[in-house]
């Protein structure tokens, strides 16, 4: 007698498709431990939630670019809740981030944060949680985007290597208040240091189309200081590192940035 398929209901494929949009292809196996703990919370085996994961990869455009497939077994839900959350990625991302909060039992005070190579954990947050709903939403797009960008990264900055999750910043390339219908995407977000998060949004440093560190002339004056040329100097004009499954900026925004910034 074979066993009762569970069958996969719309709250736990939009979580699962959090999740997703939180690691790279690489990453959807049964042995990642971020996949392991949800799987866990849904009452699922690691290896269901990663078939699903990889059902949604062959709904991704942008793999299907990069000639990645992905498993061909989607169904019909699967396809509509991938809509859903890339029709309206504001409301839906919020719900998603709802969802994985309550399997984990965060409570408002906290943040979750997808780690892949130690799972999913709860943080404390230092400051106490906001009352406006609208405020609620915001914040959890910010933290969702986070998680996206910096594993996109492979928890490193792009820059340096820095690999202190605490001290890097999921820095958005075209700006929150100005683009809107950017907010969520990936491509719109580098991982850099706290220090590099900030010459980037000053527009002291840029990014070529080939991803290379480009320096402000103010950055360039500067360069006698030992932190200065330690922290920049050094990488000058060397690409971004990014894993090899990730998804790069998108070039149109680092050449949006580039022309705000006066590097051309």
């Amino acid at each position: 007698m074979s066993a009762i398929r569970k069958v996969w209901e719309r709250d736990e494929l939009l979580v699962a498709l959090n999740l997703y949009h939180k690691l790279t292809f690489g990453q959807l196996h049964h042995r990642n431990p971020a996949i392991i703990a949800l799987a866990e919370k849904l009452g699922r085996g690691a290896n269901s939630v990663a078939m699903k994961l990889n059902n949604f990869a062959s709904l991704d455009p942008i793999l299907q670019m990069r000639g990645i497939k992905g498993l061909q077994g989607a169904s019909a839900l699967d396809r509509t809740v991938w809509a859903e959350f890339h029709e309206s990625p504001a409301e839906a991302v919020a719900a998603s981030e709802e969802g994985l909060r309550a399997l984990f039992e965060a409570d408002p005070e906290s943040e979750v944060e997808v780690v892949p190579k130690e799972g999913i954990r709860v943080m404390r947050l230092p400051t106490g949680p906001t009352s406006v709903t609208t405020e609620v939403k915001i914040r959890r797009g910010q933290s969702y985007f986070r998680n996206a960008v910096l594993n996109n990264f492979g928890g490193r900055c792009g820059v340096t290597q820095l690999d202190i999750r605490e001290l890097l910043i999921a820095s958005h390339i075209l700006p929150w208040g100005k683009y809107p219908a950017e907010r969520l995407n990936v491509r719109n977000g580098l991982c850099l240091s706290r220090l590099h998060d900030a010459a980037f949004d000053l527009g002291l440093i840029a990014f070529d189309d080939d991803l290379r560190l480009l320096l402000s002339p103010r950055i360039k004056a500067a360069l006698p200081q030992k932190i200065i040329a330690d922290t920049f100097a050094t990488y000058a004009g060397q690409p971004l590192v990014l894993p090899a499954d990730a998804i790069p900026p998108d070039p149109e925004f680092l050449r949006w940035h580039r022309i705000e910034s006066n590097f051309v």
